[in-house]
């Protein structure tokens, strides 16, 4: 029997979107774009572009559709697992204050790390995941400074609140025995982490600025008793306790990131905006609560084979009056696994965006913004067979995809 860490984020992909009205270019231009202190997430350095005191206030929604499909390889009785991921709300808050014509402070509190996969209780792949669910909630004071009238810099230390949950089934039958309801082993755990945001903004010219952002890796490290219910295989009681299953650690890298980013302005009504970006999932950790078993011995961590990402993307910003401003972009991500390394517990894949929103002034002062993104991840297949007992789970996400709906103000003193 085998406690194995496996792992789970954002459903495959990385959330840029905060509710933000960024979130209508697909992260183009992200760490160049210092319209609101919602810039500070991506770049700290902008907040020193921003005049008197803004706040910048943001709720989403996530509405995903990841369903599994069986195929003829797979040896797991139970059905497909529904919709894994059907919604998960979110918000973010950003507040910025200049204190002269060169320094500005500000605040940020958000969540651009986590999702959650939640699959029916008697699914196929029951045995490798239930529910699983990492969110992290990052708090960041920032400070900016202008060192030149073309150059900003930017520090934000980064405090992450993680939280885990997962839960796995257990086969009661293995070993010989037969007809015995599934038990299942729950864990969960807390951790406050710390990281920091660094960034440069530089005026190339008056029309174009160029940003360069480094996110830090954030350490978390879950420490708890996973609670087992209804386990009547003895000899699975066995080699959990062999396993010292009271004591289990789970450790966890959120990615260090580097962003960079251009904007620049084409004429008085559009601005053309990119980014490339590098996150390092090779180093994101093992993480997770899996049961193997038959009759040797114990083991409770795996590689994933988790590799580095990348990102690319371009958008467009329309200010088609002086209260309406339009938004477009479209971006890519590479995928952390190869899709022989595809696992149930975290379903990623590469995936494509194609984001839109909209900016309004209602009024000298406040700004309402909407944006809506579809991150794309297509047919991911996939197969994992149990070490141990030899049986594998084999099928297919079809027509993989979130849908990011946000929205917001902005107010400006």
């Amino acid at each position: 029997m085998g406690l194995i860490a496996t792992s789970v984020h954002a459903g495959g992909i990385s959330i840029y979107e905060a509710g933000q009205e960024g979130a209508g270019l697909a992260n183009a231009g992200a760490a160049a774009l210092a319209t609101d202190p919602s810039v500070l997430m991506s770049n700290p350095a902008g907040i020193a572009e921003l005049k008197g005191t803004q706040i910048n206030t943001n709720g989403q929604l996530i509405l995903g559709h990841l369903k599994f499909s069986r195929d003829s390889d797979n040896q797991f009785d139970g059905n497909e697992g529904g919709n894994a991921l059907k919604y998960l709300p979110s918000g973010s808050f950003f507040v910025s204050q200049q204190i002269n014509d060169s320094s500005a402070i500000g605040f940020g509190m958000y969540s651009n790390f986590g999702l959650a996969v939640d699959y029916d209780d008697d699914w196929a792949g029951r045995y490798f995941s239930r529910r699983a669910a990492v969110i992290g909630m990052s708090f960041q004071p920032t400070l900016a400074h202008k060192f030149t009238d073309n150059l900003s810099v930017g520090i934000g230390p980064r405090i992450m609140y993680g939280y885990y949950r997962t839960e796995v089934a257990v086969n009661n039958n293995l070993l010989g025995l037969r007809d015995a309801p599934d038990g299942k082993l729950q864990y969960k755990d807390t951790d406050v982490g710390t990281g920091v945001n660094l960034g440069l903004l530089y005026h190339v010219s008056p029309s174009t600025q160029i940003g360069l952002a480094y996110t830090s890796k954030v350490k978390l490290e879950f420490k708890d008793s996973p609670s087992v219910h209804g386990v009547t295989n003895p000899i699975i009681n066995a080699a959990l306790r062999r396993a010292d299953v009271d004591s289990l650690e789970l450790d966890m890298n959120v990615p260090q990131t580097v962003l960079l980013s251009v904007a620049h302005d084409l004429d008085p009504q559009w601005k053309l905006l990119g980014s490339l970006g590098w996150q390092d999932w090779s180093d994101f950790g093992q993480i997770g609560v899996e049961v193997d078993a038959n009759a040797a011995g114990v083991s409770r961590t795996v590689d994933r084979q988790y590799k580095d990402t990348w990102h690319a993307s371009i958008g467009a910003q329309y200010q088609a009056t002086k209260q309406w401003r339009w938004s477009m972009g479209l971006g890519y991500d590479s995928s952390a696994v190869d899709d022989k390394d595809r696992t149930v517990d975290n379903p990623m894949g590469e995936t494509w965006r194609l984001a839109a929103g909209v900016n309004y002034q209602l009024e000298e002062g406040l700004d309402l913004h909407a944006a809506y993104t579809l991150a794309w991840l297509g047919n991911m297949d996939d197969e994992q067979t149990k070490a141990r007992s030899g049986e594998t789970l084999s099928g297919t996400y079809k027509n993989a995809a979130l849908h990011i709906i946000g929205g917001g103000a902005t107010w400006r003193f």
